[in-house]
């Protein structure tokens, strides 16, 4: 199976329970894994033939500018969007860390990872 990741995607979005946190908001980290073949793009060398990782770049993006409380949420909404516009992908994982959650002590972040496969199979 071929693989296209897109790691450590920054992005500055107003995502949470709190309404604090849709005021002053923080980044995010998405980190997404796709399964899809790319033999085709292999041999030819033609954008046509692939998943163009700008094209995932830009939902990623899109989504994130449309607030959620909950990351779950956030991730769910992203999945279906690169499912919808490139259905040749079998799977599908991402990881969204939130960089500055609104807790006590120091941490990097506060992250969730969602996975669906969308392979025949299952």
């Amino acid at each position: 199976m071929s693989k296209i990741y897109l790691e450590d995607v920054k992005i500055y979005a107003y995502h949470g329970v709190l309404p604090e946190e849709n005021i002053v908001g923080t980044y995010y980290i998405l980190n997404v894994e796709l399964h899809t073949d790319l033999w085709k793009a292999a041999i030819s060398d033609d954008l046509n033939d692939t998943i163009s990782y700008a094209d995932i770049n830009e939902i990623l993006h899109d989504e994130m500018k449309i607030k959620s409380k909950l990351l779950e949420h956030l991730g769910g909404r992203i999945i279906s969007k690169i499912h919808e516009k490139f259905p040749e992908i079998s799977y599908i994982k991402l990881k969204i860390t939130k960089t500055a959650p609104p807790m006590k002590g120091e941490m990097k972040g506060a992250s969730i990872e969602l996975e669906k496969n969308f392979s025949a199979n299952n």
